[in-house]
């Protein structure tokens, strides 16, 4: 038997008629590269943004660039080529960092619902229980346990034979989609799949979602300040849910398109406004940025209007 040694992506070659709007995702991978880039600035120039909610932010920032730059520039790549291959090395890195840093994500979303309420229902023990030194333990343990989730699932896919069709109906390596192009029983494969997924996508939900449920059934004004991250928590993990949540056998190509879509495009474009742009603290510490490089003539005069616009 011949063993596949690169995989086409087949990206949205089934529809060509998009292929000139799809384009528009470039806008979105500069706008989540720019987004995140000014975040991690803003935070790590002014004195300030020292609270553990901006030192999260910092790093949500930082995995929104990684999980963007490991799958748009492929997707770009295949708009603008007839073919889009990858070789079977490349496969499995983009298929790591992809799942380490969607995992990473869902994580830190979790210890930052747990900031918030110890914030707003705790605030006498706010800065012992989120101290600097845990909050630096909490950020290496997630991503200590994303990478070795990530390694996992990248070793695994090494150990099915893939000697037939080569074509990935996605446009990034994702578990499902590859295991349908085994030749060799996947069951491990899918059942580490369905675990981790339940884990990340279930588990972690509602281990997000509960710390929600003090500010809203005690302090209902200060659960306004928590309204943006629960909806970016709530559009993150629906996308999630319908996208990771099910065998592969039962993989459906334009579903998981779309929820991918969702969490590698648009979640990264969204997060900077949601987490950000609605912190008061932190916008005022950017138009003092972009002011500062206003002044070094860095910046043109209208991408500061658009600021004090948002």
């Amino acid at each position: 038997l011949t063993l596949v040694t690169e995989f086409v992506l087949q990206g949205f070659s089934e529809l060509p008629r998009l292929r000139l709007p799809l384009f528009g995702c470039f806008f979105l991978y500069i706008v989540a590269l720019t987004g995140s880039a000014a975040i991690i600035a803003v935070v790590s120039r002014s004195a300030s943004l020292r609270s553990p909610m901006c030192f999260f932010l910092c790093n949500l920032a930082a995995t929104d660039i990684v999980r963007t730059s490991s799958a748009l520039p492929k997707v770009l790549a295949g708009l603008a080529s007839a073919e889009n291959t990858i070789s079977f090395p490349g496969c499995t890195a983009q298929l790591f960092f992809l799942t380490w840093s969607a995992s990473s994500e869902l994580l830190l979303l979790t210890v930052m619902a747990y900031d918030r309420y110890t914030a707003i229902c705790r605030p006498l023990h706010s800065s012992s229980r989120m101290s600097p030194r845990r909050c630096r333990s909490l950020a290496v343990g997630v991503r200590a346990v994303c990478a070795f989730n990530g390694s996992l699932h990248a070793g695994l896919m090494t150990r099915p034979s893939f000697c037939g069709p080569n074509v990935v109906a996605h446009f990034f390596c994702e578990s499902p989609p590859l295991l349908l192009l085994s030749c060799s029983p996947t069951l491990v494969n899918s059942i580490l799949t369905v675990l981790a997924d339940a884990f990340y996508g279930v588990v972690h939900f509602l281990l997000t979602l509960v710390p929600y449920g003090c500010p809203v059934t005690r302090r209902r004004r200060a659960f306004s300040t928590c309204s943006s991250h629960l909806l970016a928590v709530s559009v993150r993990y629906s996308a999630v849910l319908c996208a990771r949540i099910s065998p592969a056998s039962s993989c459906s190509p334009e579903r998981s398109k779309g929820s991918a879509a969702l969490y590698t495009m648009l979640s990264p474009t969204r997060n900077p406004i949601s987490y950000s742009l609605r912190n008061m603290e932190v916008t005022r510490a950017l138009g003092r940025l972009v002011s500062y490089l206003n002044g070094l003539m860095v910046f043109p005069t209208f991408f500061n209007l658009s600021l004090n616009f948002a």
